[in-house]
């Protein structure tokens, strides 16, 4: 065993806050640091900015950065939505704050050495180190659900193990409680807005991402999907390692595409990681029929050397039912030659409109598509570090949300496919790449 790294932020870690009063108590003060960190000014600004106001947000960053270390203190599903809210893609926030919220995706809270001994020790039994011939103690990753570390085996293994947080798996339904609780007791969403689908599909999403054992298996099945690919590389469990808490896998190199993103990388690399991953996202949806959908930028190391992009984390992998594949395959036909009536079947299908709904909304919906569609229908490559497509679907999505013209939702079942197509969007705009997706999909249709 390698003696015991000491974590840069925080030497013992912090307990996961377990009982729901005390997790609500966290929340709230989460909440109550990030009204604080807007004040009253900045809460009408967001509420009531109009599209031609194109200059970042500005929030106090102490405020921010409680409001951050609140939710990195508690994982689990609030973390989940701070994530979320850190992958806006766009110039809102100034660059300050987004780097602070930004944190999220890849700075939880470790765990106390203490409790991380008696996890491993509940998972492998006594004299559980005999096993292993070196562990980095310092965790090379931890996010909302649990920590990776680097070991070595006994028997020469390179290994990742993804320790999950303990109690963070019983925590999921009180933290949808709570999100569900503050949301509908803040004027926060329009008040015709039913939300109970998206938490409830949210709810199992995240039952699904701690149960490492159905992640396992999806690891491999989408390990077989991808094949031998010349620059992609998904890791194989260990499953004689791999416990309900515990997931071991394969260890692989590679810097995070955020640092890539970071770092200023030449136009090669970061074009070639936004077209990997947008062929990837068509192959998922209409080859695999299992989707990642959970967009972290963290889930994705790049190998500059060898070109090679490693795809971490499945336990949001979903399967995708035949009806809903052809579903997008028709909608995606639609926005690629702009059909427009195309576009509405579409549109009712996924749930966001219905034959009840009055005219004009339903026309505002199939026109934001019809904007959002714009990659899809221009031939050749798409330069999205050109391209101000975000902030225009985004102002006036809002725009539409605040007027409570959005009265439905997606049908649940396809509300993370959403997730995974957004995330691969911003993940394109982020690296400021150009890809040619119209060529790109047309091969699917």
């Amino acid at each position: 065993m390698s003696a015991p790294s000491k974590p840069p932020a925080s030497p013992r870690g912090k307990a996961v806050p377990s009982s729901r009063l005390s997790r609500l108590w966290h929340l709230g003060m989460a909440t109550g640091s990030l009204a604080a960190g807007l004040g009253t000014k900045g809460l009408m600004e967001i509420s009531r900015r109009q599209p031609s106001q194109r200059g970042p947000i500005e929030l106090a960053p102490a405020q921010m950065r409680r409001f951050t270390e609140r939710l990195a203190q508690m994982r689990g599903a609030v973390m989940k939505m701070g994530q979320l809210m850190s992958m806006d893609g766009s110039d809102l926030l100034s660059p300050e704050i987004a780097e602070i919220l930004g944190t999220l995706r890849h700075d939880a809270e470790p765990m106390p050495l203490g409790q991380l001994a008696a996890t491993l020790k509940n998972a492998y039994g006594k004299g559980w180190e005999s096993g292993f011939v070196q562990m980095q103690l310092q965790p090379i990753a931890a996010a909302s659900i649990g920590q990776v570390h680097r070991v070595k085996t006994a028997d020469g293994r390179e290994l990742a193990l993804k320790i999950q947080f303990p109690g963070v798996r019983r925590s999921i339904d009180s933290d949808i409680r709570n999100l569900r609780f503050l949301l509908t007791t803040f004027p926060l969403l329009p008040r015709d807005l039913d939300i109970a689908p998206m938490l409830e599909e949210a709810r199992l999403m995240l039952h699904r991402e701690t149960d490492y054992g159905a992640e396992a298996d999806a690891m491999r099945r989408y390990a077989d999907r991808v094949g031998t690919h010349e620059h992609l590389r998904v890791p194989r469990p260990h499953e004689d390692l791999t416990t309900p808490e515990i997931l071991a896998m394969d260890f692989l190199q590679g810097e995070s595409v955020e640092r890539v993103m970071q770092q200023g990388a030449e136009r090669q690399h970061r074009d070639l990681i936004a077209q990997l991953l947008v062929e990837l996202s068509f192959r998922e949806l209409f080859e695999f029929g299992l989707v990642q959908t959970d967009p972290n930028f963290a889930n994705y190391l790049y190998d500059r050397p060898t070109r090679r992009l490693s795809l971490l984390d499945f336990g949001a992998a979903q399967s995708v039912e035949a009806q809903w594949v052809e579903c997008y395959r028709q909608l995606a036909r639609a926005a690629r030659a702009d059909d427009r009536a195309g576009i509405r079947e579409g549109c009712e299908a996924l749930g966001y409109i219905d034959a009840h709904t009055p005219r004009e909304d339903a026309n505002e919906m199939i026109d934001l598509l019809r904007l959002s569609g714009e990659p899809v229908r221009q031939s050749g490559a798409y330069d999205f570090g050109q391209s101000d497509l975000f902030e225009r679907v985004y102002y006036r999505g809002r725009e539409l949300f605040m007027d409570n013209r959005f009265r439905r939702t997606p049908v649940p079942g396809t509300l993370f496919l959403h997730r995974k197509f957004m995330g691969t969007f911003m993940l394109c705009r982020k690296l400021r790449a150009s890809v040619d997706i119209h060529g790109m999909l047309e091969p699917y249709l």
